[in-house]
């Protein structure tokens, strides 16, 4: 049965599907030989020998692999991906231990830390990338202080939430987001005349940071994942009936 590339990549485990069309477009994804960059183009797992970034795509082993779901801690100055061409320190750097093939759901910029989610599960890595309303959770050091009017002009063209972060030094929120980026987010901030200095994630969805350490990785429970999974369902709900 044919079937678009990318949504074939993600079923395989290699990357989501957002991913799998950047793979695409970037000339990576090879179908009987030819070098693919058309996103609609479409092919048949079961005859057709698709190549990822020079390996062979095998979707009869990758279906019967046993899911895997990470929470990793990422360390400020890493590269949120599995491989740099700059030679910098990546995410995969911090996987030792990992059984199989697991790639991240989503990025955090360089100079960002803390929550990143990895699996090789690719239809709920392309169900998070592609939800709306995604509730997240941050850390965040803010220079100067902020005023009364400017929180609330913050939270409203931010479509965040902030409070004065417990248990930390002054010039630390704690910031709910949903439906916007951390991007659209440090946008507001400068624009109302501040600087984010930091910026650690603590929370996806239901997904918690918690105490894990920076550098390190635990498994997320069949429990977590089948939360998430809910959540998922009753965003995708609530888009529709929207």
């Amino acid at each position: 049965m044919q079937e678009r590339l990318q949504k074939i990549i993600a079923r395989a485990g290699v990357a989501s599907r957002r991913h799998a069309e950047e793979l695409i477009s970037s000339g990576q994804v090879a179908v009987n030989g030819k070098i693919v960059t058309e996103l609609g183009t479409k092919a048949d797992a079961e005859r057709d020998h698709i190549r990822v970034s020079g390996k062979l795509l095998r979707i009869g082993s990758s279906e019967s692999e046993t899911k895997v779901y990470i929470a990793l801690h990422k360390p400020d100055g890493v590269v949120s991906t599995l491989r740099d061409p700059e030679g910098r320190k990546t995410i995969a750097d911090f996987l030792h231990g990992v059984h199989g093939r697991v790639f991240p759901v989503g990025r955090l910029e360089y100079h960002a830390s803390g929550l990143m989610l990895l699996t090789n599960d690719g239809e709920l890595a392309n169900r998070i990338m592609r939800a709306h309303g995604l509730k997240q959770e941050y850390l965040c050091k803010i220079d100067g202080a902020l005023t009364a009017s400017e929180i609330r002009e913050v939270e409203r063209r931010g479509n965040a939430k902030l409070q004065r972060a417990k248990g930390m030094p002054v010039g630390w929120w704690q910031v709910k987001t949903s439906g916007t980026s951390k991007e659209d987010f440090r946008k507001v901030v400068i624009a109302a005349g501040h600087h984010v200095d930091k910026l650690r994630r603590i929370a996806i969805a239901n997904i918690e940071l918690g105490p894990l350490p920076s550098g390190r990785y635990r498994h997320v429970s069949r429990e977590e994942i089948s939360s998430l999974e809910h959540f998922l369902a009753k965003s995708a709900r609530r888009e529709q009936a929207s």
